[in-house]
């Protein structure tokens, strides 16, 4: 299966929101608990400094993600992002086609450094990932995540320079 990753259009809103409610409504990765439809979803994704969209060779979203800054100001310079793919997709790299577009982006966009505030440490695969690509760990919070039945999980924050 061959992926392009280009920029969210409005056409792309419907596969990307629901791409997106299916990992809040999972409640493991996401902080939002709040779904987006197709107002508040092209809103929210035309709003970021870039929103992708992976697509297969049929032309089908299969996966995204949003790329802005994580603060303002003096901290402007430091990007977030989250990521998100199709359930039945997840296991094919595409997480790692969509993180490496980011990475590139970020770059082009003049961001020093793609920080991640709340990687959920269950997300085993997110993680191996994301150190695998050479971000590091920043430490742990614990209980810092809330789970769907209420207990918590700890985030681990992690980080990349970008002007290597």
């Amino acid at each position: 299966m061959g992926i392009i990753v280009r920029a969210y259009t409005a056409a792309d809103v419907q596969p990307a929101i629901e791409i997106w409610n299916e990992i809040v409504r999972e409640g493991i990765a996401f902080p939002q608990e709040d779904e987006l439809n197709a107002v508040t979803g092209d809103k929210f994704f035309s709003e970021q400094t870039f929103t992708g969209v992976a697509v297969d060779d049929s032309g089908e979203v299969v996966a995204l993600y949003i790329l802005h800054p994580n603060n303002v100001g003096r901290c402007a310079h430091i990007a977030n992002a989250s990521y998100a793919v199709r359930s039945n997709l997840r296991g094919k790299h595409i997480g790692e086609i969509i993180v490496k577009d980011c990475i590139n982006r970020a770059r082009d966009f003049g961001f020093g450094i793609l920080q991640f505030n709340a990687v959920v440490a269950t997300n085993i695969h997110a993680r191996h990932l994301y150190l695998r690509l050479g971000f590091k760990e920043l430490g742990v919070i614990p209980k810092g995540f809330r789970m769907p039945d209420g207990s918590f999980a700890d985030i681990i924050p992690h980080f990349i320079e970008l002007n290597d």
